[in-house]
């Protein structure tokens, strides 16, 4: 089983930049298409964005799009989340997760697509 472990998270102010890293143990991750979920308090999780393998395709949330940038570096086993113009809103525990083998990109954006999760980090925006 494949682990991940997020880290990066923290507390910034609204309009501030973070990023976050999840690196794999996996020695296949380059196989992998990646993805970030957040779950906020009281909340359901959902999804962030996605990366494919080679990194050749990223797929984001509307609520993200334009403030967020998924990117992963195949050589270091680990996904990244750029974070820019952060919200209140986005206040969450990040995860990372593989999508499964036999996956489809065309539903990335679901979270029963993915078998193996990180524990999470927290960010938190203060306004």
């Amino acid at each position: 089983q494949v682990q991940l472990v997020e880290s990066g998270g923290g507390l910034v102010q609204a309009g501030g930049s973070l990023r976050l890293s999840c690196a794999s143990s996996g020695r296949t991750f380059g196989s992998y298409a990646m993805g970030w979920f957040r779950q906020a308090p009281g909340k359901e999780r959902e999804f962030v964005a996605a990366i494919g393998g080679n990194g050749g395709i990223t797929y984001y949330a509307d609520s993200v799009k334009g403030r967020f940038t998924i990117s992963r570096t195949n050589t270091k086993n680990t996904v990244y989340l750029q974070m820019n113009i952060l919200k209140p809103e986005d206040t969450a525990v990040y995860y990372c997760a593989r999508l499964k083998v036999g996956g489809s990109w065309s539903r990335v954006n679901r979270l029963e697509e993915y078998d193996s999760w990180g524990q999470g980090t927290q960010v938190t925006v203060s306004s």
